[in-house]
C-alpha cells in the first residue's frame, strides 16, 4: 500500500449478539471510506447485545480480528468499539458557563469546557455517561445557535443529549477487547454509528428515525435538523423471531433460522396457500412439512411487537410528526422480505432498506455494503471522523474528546522520510 505512512487508519469492532465485526478503513483522497479488510465470526457469548460470557468473546473477537489483519496487511492493535444492550438510556439536560470577559471570541476551549462539565453529572448508582452530543448553543440568550465558535458573548449555554449505560457492561467489554490483546480507543452507541453509515446529511435535517433490527437488540436514534433528538435500544431482535419459529414449527435452531433467512416474509398475506417447505427430520425421522404462510404468521407476529416497541419510542421523542424522511431499516433483521410494507401499514411512516455505503468508495465489495455491516463501517467513519493527520510531520493526532492518542499502523510507517 503506497503513502500508507500518511494514512490515519482507523479499526471498527462491533461486538454483536449474532457475530463479531472488525473492519480497516481509512479516508481516501475525495473523503470517502474505504474498507482495507473485514474479519467476522460467530458471536456465542453475547446475549442481547450484552457480554455474557467473557472467555468466548475474546475467542470471536481473536479470530475476527485475524482474518481482518490477514485482509488487510494492518498490525490492529486499537478499535472502536460498539456499545449496545437494554440498559442504555438518554436524557436531556442544559448546561451553561458564564465566561470573565463577553468581548472575547467563543473558542473550542469554551465547548470542550461546557462538554467535560456533562460528564462530571450525577448518574443512577452503576451507570456511567457514554456520549454527550451538544444538540444547540445559546449565546446571551440567543437560541437555536448551531457553531458558536468566533461569536462574542459572556454566557454560553447548551441542550444536551446525554446517553447512559451500566459500568459493568462497559467493563466487560474494555475487559473482552484488552484479553484479546486490543486496546479500546472509544466506546461508540451502536445505533449512532449505524446512523453515521446509512444516513444522508439531508435525512438528518429532514427528520429521520434509524431502525437497525439487530440479533439481540433492535437500535433506534432520531435525528431532526441535523441534530439527535433520541436514542433508544429495544431488548429484541432477530434471534427472537428465530426461536419463535423453533417453537412454533417444532424444529431445531439451525433450521428455523434457515427457514428465516430463505423462507421468511414479514407479511402472511402476500404468501401462497399451498406454497410448503419439508426440512429433514433428524436421525431418520420422517420429514417435517411447514406451510411458507404459516412461517409468515409466526415472524409477522413478532416483528408487529417489535415495531409497535419503535413506534413507542418515535411517539415518545416528541418528534413523530416532525419526521419527513420517516423511517430507515437497516441491521441483519432489515433483509427480511415485505418489512417496509409492514412498517409502512403500522406506522404510516415513509420506509426504506438502509444500506451502508453513503459515504463509502465505491470500489468496496458488494458484501461490505449489506444492511448487515452497517455497524461496522459506522464504527470505522466514527473514528475517523475523531482523528485527524498533520500534514507536515504526518503524524497522527487526536482530535476533542477522544483520549487515546493512538497508532493504529507499525510505528516506524509514520517515521518515515517525508521525501519518500
Amino acid at each position: 500500500m503506497s503513502n500508507s505512512g500518511k494514512k490515519d487508519i482507523v479499526v471498527g469492532l462491533d461486538i454483536g449478539t449474532t457475530k463479531i465485526v472488525c473492519m480497516v478503513g481509512s479516508k481516501n483522497e475525495f473523503g470517502k471510506i474505504e474498507i482495507l479488510g473485514m474479519g467476522k465470526s460467530e458471536s456465542v457469548g453475547v446475549s442481547r447485545g450484552v457480554v455474557s460470557n467473557i472467555d468466548k468473546t475474546v475467542e470471536s473477537i481473536k479470530t475476527a480480528v485475524a482474518e481482518a489483519e490477514a485482509q488487510s496487511g494492518v498490525n490492529i492493535r486499537v478499535v472502536n468499539v460498539g456499545i449496545a444492550g437494554q440498559h442504555i438510556k438518554s436524557l436531556q439536560h442544559r448546561g451553561e458557563k458564564i465566561r470573565h470577559t463577553g468581548e472575547d471570541e467563543i473558542d473550542q476551549k469554551d465547548i470542550d469546557g461546557l462538554i467535560d462539565d456533562m460528564y462530571k453529572l450525577v448518574t443512577l448508582p452503576g451507570e456511567e455517561i457514554i456520549h454527550v452530543l451538544p444538540q444547540e448553543y445559546i449565546v446571551d440568550n440567543e437560541q437555536g445557535i448551531k457553531e458558536p465558535i468566533g461569536m462574542a458573548g459572556t454566557r454560553l449555554e447548551a441542550n444536551f443529549h446525554i446517553i447512559t449505560g451500566q459500568i459493568t457492561a462497559a467493563k466487560n467489554i474494555h475487559k473482552c477487547v484488552e484479553k484479546a490483546g486490543l486496546q479500546v480507543a472509544e466506546l461508540i452507541l451502536e445505533p449512532l454509528a449505524s446512523s453515521e453509515a446509512v444516513l444522508s446529511d439531508e435525512e438528518k435535517e429532514a427528520g429521520i428515525a434509524l431502525v437497525d433490527i439487530g440479533g439481540g437488540t433492535t437500535d433506534i436514534a432520531i435525528f431532526q435538523d441535523q441534530i439527535i433528538r433520541h436514542t433508544a435500544v429495544i431488548p429484541f431482535g432477530g434471534n427472537i423471531v428465530t426461536e419463535d419459529i423453533k417453537e412454533g414449527c417444532t424444529i431445531i435452531k439451525s433450521q428455523a433460522e434457515l427457514l428465516k433467512v430463505k423462507f421468511g416474509s414479514a407479511l402472511a398475506n402476500e404468501n401462497q396457500e399451498n406454497e410448503i417447505v419439508s426440512i429433514p427430520g433428524l436421525r431418520g425421522r420422517s420429514p417435517k412439512e411447514i406451510s411458507v404462510k404459516n412461517l409468515a404468521h409466526i415472524i409477522q407476529a413478532r416483528l408487529e411487537e417489535i415495531i409497535e416497541n419503535v413506534y413507542f419510542e418515535i411517539k415518545n421523542s416528541g418528534f413523530e410528526k416532525k419526521l419527513i424522511g420517516g423511517i430507515v431499516i437497516t441491521g441483519g433483521g432489515s433483509q427480511l422480505k415485505h418489512i417496509c410494507q409492514l412498517v409502512e401499514y403500522m406506522t404510516g411512516m415513509d420506509t426504506r432498506i438502509g444500506y451502508p455505503n453513503e459515504h463509502l468508495a465505491s470500489g468496496n465489495s458488494d458484501e461490505i455494503t449489506s444492511p448487515v455491516f452497517a455497524t461496522g463501517v459506522g464504527l470505522v467513519i466514527k473514528g475517523l471522523e475523531k482523528r485527524t493527520i498533520n500534514p507536515v510531520t504526518g503524524h497522527s493526532e487526536k482530535e476533542k474528546g477522544n483520549f487515546f492518542d493512538v497508532i493504529l499502523k507499525p510505528v516506524s510507517d509514520f517515521f518515515k522520510d517525508d521525501s519518500e
